[in-house]
């Protein structure tokens, strides 16, 4: 069972002001209209994508990487990409510091987020992360061998997989330990010799005189108050999504080495930490 973060207590939201008001509908709408456009020519498309490729999906992940990027736009957080996305099959791990997350992992490359089972029930969120490919899993270890099936059809399809191996979301001061369970899949017989995993640090910046911590979202934080008090900024900042070189699994002795090994590569990315 996923533990959450708790840390120290976030910042008090400010009062709605008219013009706060006036950004957050003029943004949430432009997003809401992207996204919905999206789907029109996601849903079908993938209609036929899925009789001919299966779960290889060579045209949908673009709609959603342009989805992504466009809403961003909108919501005008900037976000700068370095270092290179690997090409091809394998895995990707990053640090978790808020829902905004997805939308820029999105932006940056074209991949297929791992999540817990829950998330598949909530409304709206779900069914897009459905209609996006997501892989749910059930934080259970009597379903490990069949999660264990399900990464290796999926990485054998040629699939890129991304998750968070910290299990929940931060301040974005921070790199928690990374938890070694989904890496076991990683050692199955198929994927061992031929398994890359790319760690990616995410490093938000928030805008000039904010609380640093303005992007994370954790511990009890309503997803609805974050999400228009970030609607609601006046101006914002940026985030900086960094791709280091992948890690190759069959230099790694066991699953709890890769964990270890990639939390490290992750943490060196971070100038903000403050453990």
């Amino acid at each position: 069972m996923s533990m959450i973060w708790q840390g120290d207590p976030p910042p008090g939201h400010p009062r709605l002001r008219p013009l706060a008001l006036v950004r957050m509908i003029w943004r949430a709408t432009g997003i809401i209209l992207t996204i919905t456009f999206g789907l029109v020519l996601l849903l079908p498309m993938r209609v036929i994508e899925r009789p001919l490729f299966g779960l290889s999906r060579p045209w949908t992940p673009w709609i959603t990487q342009a989805v992504c990027r466009i809403s961003l736009i909108w919501l005008g957080l900037q976000f700068h990409r370095t270092g290179i996305p690997m090409k091809g099959r394998g895995a990707i791990v990053a640090n978790h510091s808020s829902w905004l997350d997805i939308f820029i992992l999105n932006a940056s490359d074209r991949i297929y987020f791992v999540s817990k089972s829950e998330v598949a029930g909530w409304p709206g969120i779900g069914f897009l992360a459905r209609a996006t490919g997501t892989l749910f899993i059930a934080r259970d270890r009597r379903a490990a061998k069949i999660q264990t099936a399900q990464f290796e059809k999926r990485l054998l399809a040629g699939q890129r997989l991304l998750f968070f191996p910290e299990g929940t979301s931060t301040d974005g001061l921070r790199v928690l330990p990374f938890k070694s369970t989904l890496f076991a899949a990683f050692f199955a017989p198929q994927l061992h010799e031929v398994m890359l995993v790319q760690p990616v640090s995410v490093v938000y910046h928030a805008p000039e005189g904010y609380d640093r911590r303005t992007y994370g979202w954790w511990g009890d934080m309503s997803f609805g108050s974050h999400l228009l008090s970030t609607l609601a900024l006046p101006r914002q900042g940026c985030v900086k999504v960094i791709y280091h070189p992948p890690v190759s699994v069959l230099d790694m002795p066991d699953r709890k080495a890769l964990a270890k090994t990639t939390e490290k590569i992750v943490r060196s990315g971070h100038p903000l930490i403050d453990d």
